[in-house]
């Protein structure tokens, strides 16, 4: 029976902090952490798919899967879907490779919570994450997106928007709006269509590559976990980490 099938898409060239995946302040570069993590999904295969040399010489030498996929890729999905090809899998998940701490346990309710909505009569493109907005956190940072769905159902709901803006706008009454996570779930064929549809114009827009899928009239799946890690975006991200690294070993 084919399982399900996690890829960590790890592109050298990020915009904000270009070679983060290599950064190795705790003794380990910060794609192993993230693989690390991933392994402790019961029941699933992981593999890595990156864009560059030095990447997939790390993570051979930490033991890891890994794929090479085409620089000119121009989004994470993609690269999960070049390398997702042609293998067998019951689903594909995309976990960013700059989640070093992201939770197991997350993976697992999004594995299991998509693979009950694909027996369904109305089964999502895709499925992913939310949580409650965390203390402390600007909701005006674009880097944290937002969303709104509709009322759950069978313990998942779909999704209505995502956005980098404040989404919904109080204008009645103070809310804390939802914080999207993002771990994606595609049934293979799912994310081969995804694939090879070109970006909508919300997609483009928002920098939000889920939003096309909206725009074509899909629907995404979307489980309520109790809260998440933080991701590495910047220089003052990374050291953080380190510093909560450190603290526990």
């Amino acid at each position: 029976m084919a399982k399900p099938l996690i890829v960590i898409p790890a592109r050298y060239g990020s915009e904000r902090l270009k070679g983060k995946m290599l950064l190795a302040e705790t003794g380990k570069p910060l794609i192993q952490h993230t693989y690390e993590a991933c392994l402790k999904v019961e029941g699933a295969d992981v593999l890595i798919a990156t864009d560059h040399e030095e990447i997939e010489a790390a993570a051979k030498g930490f033991g890891a899967e890994v794929v090479m996929t085409d620089p000119a890729l121009p989004s994470g999905t993609l690269r999960v879907a070049a390398a997702a090809k042609g293998r067998e899998a019951s689903i594909v998940v995309n976990c960013q490779g700059d989640e070093p701490e992201v939770v197991p346990g997350n993976i697992s309710a999004l594995i299991e919570g998509h693979l009950g909505l694909l027996q369904g009569s109305r089964p999502p493109l895709l499925s992913t994450l939310a949580c409650p907005w965390p203390d402390g956190l600007d909701p005006l940072n674009p880097n944290t997106v937002k969303l709104i769905t509709t009322r759950i159902e069978g313990g998942a709901s779909r999704a209505l928007y995502f956005s980098r803006s404040v989404l919904p706008f109080p204008r009645t009454r103070d809310h804390r709006p939802l914080m999207h996570i993002g771990l994606y779930a595609f049934s293979p064929e799912g994310l081969a269509w995804f694939a090879a549809t070109e970006p909508s114009s919300l997609a483009v827009t928002e920098s939000l590559e889920q939003l096309t899928a909206l725009e074509m009239g899909e629907s995404i799946g979307v489980f309520m976990v109790e809260g998440a890690a933080p991701g590495i975006d910047t220089k003052e991200d990374y050291d953080a980490f380190v510093g909560r690294y450190r603290a526990e070993h």
